[in-house]
Order: structure tokens, then C-alpha cells, then sequence
């Protein structure tokens, strides 16, 4: 039985702080494995539940985030525990000098990794007196690390709701921000606005691959919503770049590096376990920008073009849906 203990209490152990730190620390990659699994399957359940009800699941990120470092914390006191269960007389009891029973050693375990113990129980000479010492040190790294967690992962969904506002402020669709630009002769005046979007979703990107629970974080309101914000944002940047001809476009060089941040975007969904959707979302529409006297392509050149986009589309979708949200119509 001791053999049994002190295997699960390692390999508890491991396991928590390989997953804290991969979550916390690794800014390339995703959430530790059993992490990113859980808090997926947790959002597809709220998901379910909560159809259609923005509100409830606005509420589903922060209660993602605070259990996944709970759920950390109760690993490593459980597996502490375990480790000390291994032996019988790891712990004497200081008030009757008999050994600790099992919520005897819950109690030292989790007054040692919040405190510095309260002298009911005292560990065994030697190699208990260590770990004793190891409790405390991993219960002050590990709350220190989370809170710091914690406080990056609410500045980045800061960052996300800007992002959202400020294409949102442009327009509601691909083509609303199209003619936001658009002063009666070119698209020029898009060029800042393309340039500071683009810096914001090249920042939000590398945000989303440090903390992925940041997928998680619903807007209660559609202009909020950097999922909606990004395939409004792709909509407008196709548009602009398959159904403008060269002279009246924005800078060439803003429309390339905006389109490459959303490809760079497009990358993180993966890693996050977010499908594509099975068919691409609707053409953004022509008509509105020939209503305003925009030089636009022919209509078989677009579509032929837009066509070849289909997977990164389908990604786009994938995405909205994923947040909870439906597509938009133009």
C-alpha cells in the first residue's frame, strides 16, 4: 500500500506542475494536455446549455479560469497528502504523540501550503522534514503563479474587447468598414486604421497562444465579441483585396500584413481544438460598394477568387460558432 501512495502522490504531483507550468509559461504552444481538454469539454457543455444566452455564457471564462488553478491547487494538496500517506508515521500528532490520521494529514498539508503550519503536527526526522519544507515551497510557487496568471489573463481579455471595439466602431460587416474608407476617390484613408488593427490582432494572437483560456471569454454583446470582430475584419480585408482594383486600394503593404496576422490568428485554432465549420460562410457582398461608386471587379473574378479561400473561411466560422455566435448577413 505504501508503494501505491507514494506512486499516485508523484505522479500526481508531476502531472500538476507540468500543467501549470506548460499553461502559465510555454507562450508557444497550448494549455497542458489534461488543461486544455477539460476547460474544452467544460466550454462545449456551457456551450450546449446555454444556446442563445449571452449573458450565461459571459459568466463560463472566469469560472473556467478560476477552477482550472483551484483544480491545480487540490492536485498538488492531494498528491502531498498521498506522498504522506505513504507512511504511517510521517506525522506525529504533538497533542497525544500518536500518528496523524487522514484528515490529520489534509489539515498539515494544506496549513503548510497556504502558511507556514500551525504545530499540531510535526514531521517525521529526516527525509519527512524535507518534503515538509518542499510542501510549503511548492504552495507559495504555485499560488504566486497563479495569481499572476490570473492578472495577465484579465489584461488580455482587455485587449480582446478593444480589439473587438475598434473594428466594430468601422462597422457592423466586411462592407460597412469598406465604405468607412472609401473618400470618393480611393481607400487610403483605411491605411492607419488597417496598420492599428493589425498591431492589435498581431498582440491579441500571441495573447491567445500564451493564455488559450482566453478562448473562453464570451461577450455578452456582439460588438464585443473578437470572434465576430475577426471575420468582420477577414470580410473587409477580402473584399478590399479581391474585389478592389490596385489603384484604389489601401496601402499594399497594410493589406498584406493584415491578412498575414489573420493567418497567424488562424493558426492558434488549431492548437485549441476548434474545427473548422463544414461549408465556408456567405461571399461578402459587391453591391454595396458599386452602390457607393467604388471601383469594384467583375463579379466571376471575385467569386472565382473568394472560392479559394474556402478553408480559411471555414476556419473563420468554425471560430464564430465556437464562441457561441452565428454568422452575419451583409
Amino acid at each position: 500500500m505504501e508503494i501505491v501512495f507514494t506512486a499516485l502522490g508523484v505522479g500526481l504531483l508531476v502531472v500538476t506542475v507540468v500543467e501549470a507550468l506548460w499553461t502559465t509559461l510555454w507562450v508557444d504552444g497550448a494549455a497542458g494536455p489534461v488543461t486544455s481538454r477539460v476547460t474544452s469539454w467544460a466550454w462545449v457543455a456551457v456551450r450546449r446549455l446555454g444556446r442563445g444566452r449571452h449573458r450565461l455564457l459571459s459568466m463560463c471564462g472566469p469560472m473556467i479560469l478560476i477552477g482550472t488553478v483551484v483544480g491545480w491547487v487540490l492536485a498538488l494538496w492531494a498528491g502531498w497528502v498521498l506522498l504522506f500517506a505513504a507512511d504511517p508515521q510521517s506525522l506525529a500528532d504533538t497533542r497525544d504523540g500518536g500518528n496523524a490520521t487522514w484528515p490529520g494529514r489534509i489539515w498539515f498539508v494544506g496549513y503548510t501550503l497556504f502558511t507556514v503550519g500551525n504545530g499540531d503536527f510535526s514531521p517525521k526526522d529526516g527525509m519527512w522534514q524535507v518534503l515538509a519544507g518542499l510542501v510549503s515551497a511548492s504552495g507559495m510557487f504555485l499560488v504566486t503563479l497563479s495569481v499572476t496568471y490570473l492578472l495577465s489573463v484579465v489584461s488580455a481579455v482587455v485587449n480582446k474587447r478593444a480589439f473587438a471595439s475598434s473594428v466594430h466602431s468601422l462597422g457592423r460587416t466586411g462592407a460597412e468598414v469598406v465604405l468607412a474608407g472609401w473618400n470618393g476617390h480611393d481607400l487610403h484613408p483605411l491605411d492607419r486604421q488597417l496598420a492599428e488593427l493589425t498591431s492589435q490582432l498581431s498582440k491579441l494572437t500571441e495573447q491567445y497562444l500564451s493564455y488559450p483560456v482566453l478562448l473562453y471569454y464570451h461577450a455578452a454583446r456582439a460588438q464585443k465579441s473578437p470572434a465576430l470582430a475577426v471575420g468582420v475584419f477577414d470580410d473587409a480585408l477580402t473584399l478590399l483585396r479581391f474585389g478592389v482594383p490596385t489603384e484604389a486600394r489601401p496601402d499594399e503593404a497594410e493589406l498584406t500584413a493584415a491578412r498575414t496576422t489573420v493567418d497567424s490568428f488562424l493558426d492558434t485554432l488549431e492548437a485549441a481544438f476548434i474545427p473548422a465549420a463544414d461549408q465556408a460562410p456567405p461571399h461578402p457582398e459587391l453591391e454595396r460598394l458599386r452602390a457607393a461608386g467604388i471601383p469594384i471587379v467583375e463579379e466571376a473574378e471575385f467569386s472565382e477568387a473568394v472560392d479559394g479561400l474556402d478553408g480559411r473561411r471555414r476556419s473563420l466560422l468554425g471560430l464564430v460558432r465556437h464562441d457561441g455566435w452565428t454568422w452575419w448577413k451583409d
